[in-house]
């Protein structure tokens, strides 16, 4: 790299690109112990079906992966550490004509760069009520739907797609705006917009994981490169929310056919740095990467009675 060069052809810094999570996450599991490589889902082509009528007069459904509030499940508030605890492992549906405590603490987003205190950059419902109101789409879907963020890609396609395509078309929606959050719940949410996809329903996804939603082959895809947990725009920043729907509901009606990705203009901040931190084993010592280890199997254990209730 010539710096000289590169300011006078105004080139962007090398680290200021979207972040590798596949590679980062696959080698930070492996410097804590977990030896077997995690294998993302990967897809040649996608399904793809376009919108039956107009956005003006479709009603939209979302697809989240945030989590109900449970008092009784630790912290879960702004800037909590991860809570296994607090994971849910069977799809739910919430109705849309009220508001909702839903929180991302059960997932590995952005600790660093995002405090979690606005639930409107991981769901987006008073940006669609707002469309709505504005006539952009005809009408929010009666119930919204979350989706377990699933490791397992089977479970994930044979169990929980099948379970939110049976609830969308309960609902008489028309499309589905899929809002992942962490690395893995990106996988989800690529899974099951293919899955809607596949039965007719038309997608886009909002996210911030572009290796991985690319990966999986989403059908359409709004990139917003921002730390994880910011899928649906910037937090405390109406206009940047309104102008990220914005640009997926264009995806959703405009995309000429599968894998289409658009990246939305807006940027975190001036400097490119915090792309740096997230997972990166050149940030991490020793010390602190066998305190993850220990912190992540006591998480395991957190979250095994919730796993317990779902087999039962």
């Amino acid at each position: 790299m010539d710096p000289t060069l590169d300011a006078l052809l105004g080139f962007a810094p090398d680290y200021d690109s979207a972040i590798p999570y596949m590679r980062r996450t696959r080698d930070y599991y492996a410097a804590i112990g977990y030896t077997a490589p995690y294998r993302w889902a990967h897809y040649l082509a996608a399904p793809f079906t376009p919108l039956s009528k107009p956005l003006g007069q479709s009603r939209i459904a979302i697809v989240t992966t945030a989590a109900p509030y449970q008092p009784d499940k630790g912290d879960q508030g702004p800037g909590a550490a991860y809570n296994g605890s607090a994971k849910f492992y069977t799809v739910y549906s919430g109705d849309t004509a009220h508001d909702h405590d839903l929180r991302i603490s059960h997932i590995g987003y952005d600790r660093t760069h995002t405090a979690a205190t606005d639930s409107n950059t991981w769901f987006p419902l008073p940006a669609l009520r707002r469309a709505a109101a504005a006539g952009r789409i005809g009408a929010v879907a009666a119930r919204f739907h979350g989706a377990p963020t699933n490791r397992s890609h089977r479970v994930t396609v044979e169990t929980d797609a099948p379970e939110i395509l049976a609830r969308v078309r309960q609902d008489g929606a028309d499309a589905v705006i899929v809002v992942p959050n962490c690395p893995v719940c990106h996988q989800t949410g690529t899974l099951v917009a293919r899955h809607l996809e596949a039965n007719g329903i038309p997608t886009v996804a909002m996210g911030c994981a572009r290796d991985i939603v690319e990966h999986a082959a989403a059908p359409r895809f709004l990139f917003s490169d921002f730390p994880l947990g910011n899928s649906a725009g910037k937090p405390h920043d109406v206009a940047s929310q309104d102008q990220t729907l914005a640009l997926a509901l264009r995806v959703l009606e405009s995309a000429p056919g599968p894998q289409t990705t658009m990246q939305s203009p807006q940027r975190w901040n001036d400097d490119g740095r915090w792309k740096l931190d997230y997972l990166n084993l050149e940030q991490i010592g020793e010390a602190e990467l066998k305190r993850r280890r220990e912190e992540f199997d006591r998480q395991k254990e957190l979250a095994r009675p919730n796993r317990t209730v779902k087999a039962a």
